[in-house]
């Protein structure tokens, strides 16, 4: 048996290809570069917040503003004026718990 309620893990990372884009619910924690695995302290996503996706390769006017991107779609940021679209995304993956507590900053 397993859970079947909605769910709860807050915790996610939007892989693509060359970032991975850690996410706390829909806020940018941290972001890591895929190639050197180092952490990346001054990317413009860092503490934006994730208002949607975005079908790679469509106009403007299909941003979904409620959805969370699926494989294939870009991430959608827009926070203070700024507006970024990442690539595709890859992959999406749980962070372990040691990273979560370790790498992220605290929860506020």
């Amino acid at each position: 048996m397993g859970y079947f309620g909605p769910e709860r893990r807050i915790h996610r990372i939007f892989i693509t290809r060359n970032t991975e884009y850690h996410m706390r619910q829909r806020t940018c924690v941290r972001i890591r570069d895929r190639q050197s695995g180092r952490w990346v302290e001054n990317h413009r996503a860092l503490n934006l917040i994730m208002t949607g996706s975005y079908p790679f390769g469509s106009s403007d006017s299909d941003i979904n503003l409620s959805d969370v991107p699926e494989i294939g779609e870009c991430v959608f940021f827009n926070a203070n004026g700024i507006d970024l679209i990442t690539s595709p995304v890859l992959a999406i993956e749980r962070p372990s718990r040691d990273v979560v507590r370790t790498q992220y900053p605290a929860q506020s």
